[in-house]
């Protein structure tokens, strides 16, 4: 009961976010086309843990998203110093590796994290191997086994 009421919350507040407007009328039809796709999605049987992952947030807002935003400042700032560099030291490469996360929410977490990250791109994802294109061989080379890969596992178990 409590997920489909942070569904319903979600849902009315994305809304409300595109919409812009505030009368009461159009309040009331955010809310039932709100009400009407919850029920529509759990009449199909696609609200979910994954698909609405309620369970996560803590952990993410607290640990996981800070992390992440001051690592995509470093890249981003890196990928800037390289652009900006007269010799323009890049070194475009696909680099393979196998991701330790064992769900798919884990495996999608991680994909996009990376893609997030400015100079890396998730460009095959399966769960036995991750395909990224880095724009440099060592941002290439650091993606097995590296401090996301562990941060997202240790975000889906839970730790």
């Amino acid at each position: 009961m409590l997920h489909a009421a942070s569904v319903l919350v979600v849902l009315f507040g994305f809304w409300l976010l595109l919409s812009g407007y505030f009368t009461a009328f159009l309040l009331a039809a955010g809310a039932g086309s709100a009400l009407a796709a919850l029920l529509f999605s759990r009449r199909m049987g696609i609200i979910d843990r994954e698909g609405h992952p309620l369970h996560l947030i803590r952990r993410a807002l607290f640990s996981y998203w800070p992390w992440l935003a001051k690592e995509i400042v470093k890249s981003a700032w890196d990928v800037a110093r390289r652009i900006l560099h007269p010799q323009l030291p890049i070194s475009p490469t696909l680099a393979r590796f196998t991701p330790s996360q064992r769900t798919d929410l884990g495996l999608v977490i991680h994909a996009d994290s990376i893609t997030l990250t400015p100079g890396t791109i998730s460009v095959e994802v399966g769960r036995n191997e991750f395909l990224v294109h880095a724009l440099t061989a060592e941002g290439a080379a650091s993606l097995a086994g590296s401090e996301m890969d562990r941060r997202v596992t240790d975000l889906e178990a839970g730790k």
